[in-house]
């Protein structure tokens, strides 16, 4: 869609500036990163009342122009050059209106680079709610550009916003807030004959950040560099100087437009909830409880319409084998491809119901506390505050949690945490987990509501985040670096999650689980199913002679063909493979089956269940077929005459899958933020060995 009116939406992080985009581009956007960072690009498409078509960006969330992390470098980059592809037309700038005293140091800067400026005073029902006046009119003529009033939780006032942002080029340009030039006369005056600007705000932009700036040339930077030594220029000092004179203005202005209440005792609400759900000893408890449920309800809820899709695949492959002629063809497709489909599609009804809690957790505002209250744990094995959001954000996929850790200023804080995400269950594990404990653990309730397969499950998200604080507290005496990190954050107030936006993560998680694992899923159960249909030289032949001799002919037709299968599989390349590495892995209790699937599922994790169901169907019995959780209860090991899958191979299983670096993408991204494959190496390395070190001690203690 082709654009004729840029518009960047700036503005604090909990401002609702998310919200408003969402609002405004529905469903028509897209994400990607900005040239040459790892920062999230999300840009979408609205229609605006004049019948033009906006393109609205959705900026990093930051409280000042002078940037702590490259999140917050980007909003300058692209406001202020003239060359960067994003530059906008408008700046949307989206204020809390209950917060304004802080959320206006940052529009008073992006005002001074002289770029049109419409004020989004989003939140007015809280404020409303809370007895703030806000005098618009007048606030909107003291600021000198339009300022639309908007509730964007519930699209109040979106009309207004897009009316204003069709006629943006009619308002004049705003007031300026302060005089820029009294704070470093002489050096402004010489930067803006050296780049060249008229802009005097601009130019002292240049003087505090022109070494990370891409859109100056060394020359240009070097320069600036002598001409702050010519004028004994201090950056801080500068900043400090122009922060309170931008605050005398801002008080002025707020008193003259705002008015709070006056006299009311007490707390408000989230003050008073936060004595709880953040107490040191009652809120890890409550989180504990919180997952706990989460788990509870990924295994009750999702049990009835997992069923339905199961049954519906065994009906699909059941049909096409009635349908098509019987040969290579019809078992590729009906066993190969939908019974390695049916691995993953099963689970959307579990992906959609993790993605649901975790999307409510964010949008009430819990989320935050739960960053809040493990800082202190966080600093003790090594790790800063901010690492609590890649480790949170773990619970969804290691690759955006990776690429989240750059808000991290420390590098050693960064790195640790890069190393420890992948450790946290993802996704990805949650099929894995969920049909091996299924096989294993007794589906009945024990201390009134808990169920006993939930409370394996919460078991290993558990697990999952201790073993990764167990792992930083060791790479803190391993990396050095001499920097001390920080934490500073913001704690929304609680609001309930909007119901819309919940339904669309589940929507939009499902949809990226099944795209992105269907893909390679069908890739592996093709390249699968012929290793395991076809075999090297004459075995497969040899097998079907040796099953025509006499001593086979009073076997019962149904045994015989399931003995001529699992001989097949047992011959086939795949079948070669599995037994190649099956000496390495029976110490962990796996056979050669198992074999196959953790190969398979270096890829990605869930890959696994898709090669249990080719192997399966491939070993099954045409004329029964049944659902991949059924086919593996049924195995039965040949040489001892019992199950496969029991409680100690379940376990050692899911422990392996807890702690082997089992996903390419994870990789990938690992290099991509590291720049060296010494990084991705050494943690593929740790991650195997302490997989199969707690795999063996699983299997040896429990068999």
């Amino acid at each position: 869609m082709k654009a004729e009116l840029r518009v960047a939406l700036v503005g604090n992080p909990n401002t609702g500036k998310s919200t408003l985009f969402n609002v405004l581009t529905g469903l028509n956007q897209k994400i990607g990163n900005f040239p040459g960072v790892t920062v999230d690009k999300k840009i979408g498409y609205c229609d605006l009342p004049d019948g033009r078509h906006a393109e609205i960006i959705d900026l990093p969330g930051t409280y000042s122009l002078y940037p702590k992390s490259q999140d917050e470098s980007i909003v300058f980059s692209v406001l202020a050059d003239s060359h960067n592809p994003h530059q906008p037309d408008l700046v949307v700038m989206v204020l809390d209106a209950t917060n304004l005293k802080r959320n206006l140091l940052l529009y008073t800067q992006v005002a001074d680079l002289k770029i049109p400026v419409i004020v989004a005073l989003n939140m007015m029902d809280l404020a409303n709610k809370n007895l703030i006046s806000i005098d618009i009119n007048k606030f909107a003529m003291r600021l000198g550009v339009p300022v639309i009033p908007i509730a964007a939780r519930r699209v109040d006032g979106i009309d207004k916003l897009k009316e204003a942002i069709s006629f943006a080029n009619k308002f004049a340009l705003q007031q300026e807030s302060i005089d820029v030039t009294a704070i470093a006369p002489g050096l402004i005056a010489n930067i803006a004959k050296e780049i060249p600007t008229d802009n005097p705000y601009f130019a002292l932009q240049l003087a505090h950040q022109h070494e990370h700036l891409k859109f100056l040339t060394p020359e240009q930077s070097q320069r600036i560099e002598d001409l702050e030594a010519v004028h004994a220029f201090h950056s801080q000092k500068a900043q400090a100087t122009e922060t309170i004179a931008r605050y005398y203005f801002i008080n002025e202005l707020l008193a003259e437009t705002v008015k709070k209440p006056e006299g009311i005792q007490g707390e408000s609400n989230s003050n008073r909830i936060d004595k709880i759900l953040t107490h040191k000893i009652f809120g890890l408890i409550i989180f504990l409880a919180i997952l706990l449920f989460m788990f509870q309800s990924i295994f009750a809820w999702s049990a009835y319409p997992m069923e339905l899709i199961a049954d519906a695949f065994v009906w699909v492959q059941d049909k096409l084998h009635q349908v098509l002629p019987a040969g290579p063809a019809t078992n590729l497709l009906a066993d190969g491809i939908v019974g390695g489909l049916s691995g993953v599609m099963v689970f959307i009804p579990q992906i959609a119901i993790l993605f649901a809690f975790i999307s409510i957790l964010e949008d009430t505002g819990y989320m935050s506390r739960v960053t809040f209250m493990m800082d202190k744990i966080m600093r003790k094995v090594g790790l800063n505050g901010k690492s609590v959001v890649p480790l949170i954000g773990g619970f969804a996929c290691a690759v955006p949690s990776i690429m989240s850790t750059r808000t991290i200023e420390n590098w050693k804080d960064r790195m640790i945490t890069i190393m420890v995400t992948p450790l946290v269950t993802c996704s990805a594990r949650l099929p894995v987990y969920t049909l091996l404990i299924a096989l294993v653990v007794p589906n009945r309730n024990v201390w009134w509501i808990f169920n006993m397969q939930g409370l394996a499950l919460t078991a290993m998200y558990v697990l999952s985040l201790v073993s990764a604080m167990v792992v930083a507290y060791v790479f803190k005496f391993i990396l050095k670096g001499r920097e001390r990190g920080y934490f500073i954050m913001e704690l929304p107030v609680y609001r309930m999650p909007r119901w819309s936006n919940v339904l669309h993560s589940m929507y939009d998680r499902a949809k990226a689980f099944v795209l992105q694992a269907g893909k390679v899923i069908i890739a592996v159960s093709v390249i699968l199913w012929v290793m395991a249909s076809y075999g090297p030289g004459k075995r497969f032949a040899n097998i079907d002679k040796k099953y025509k001799q006499p001593q086979y002919k009073t076997m019962n037709a149904n045994d015989m063909r399931h003995a001529i299968a699992s001989e097949k599989l047992e011959g086939s390349y795949a079948g070669v493979l599995g037994h190649v590495i099956e000496p390495v892995i029976r110490p962990l209790g796996f056979d050669w089956k198992i074999g196959i699937a953790l190969i398979t599922s270096f890829a990605a994790r869930e890959v696994f269940v898709g090669t249990m169901a080719t192997i399966y169907s491939v070993d099954g019995d045409a004329d029964k077929l049944e659902t991949v959780q059924k086919k593996m209860a049924n195995a039965i090991n040949p040489k001892t005459g019992q199950p496969v899958f029991t409680v100690a191979v379940a376990f050692s299983l899911m422990m392996f899958y807890a702690f082997a670096m089992q996903c390419a993408s994870t990789i990938a991204v690992v290099y991509r933020e590291t720049k060296n494959w010494r990084w991705p190496a050494a943690q593929f390395a740790y991650m195997t060995v302490l997989a199969y070190v707690i795999s063996f001690i699983t299997y040896q203690v429990l068999k």
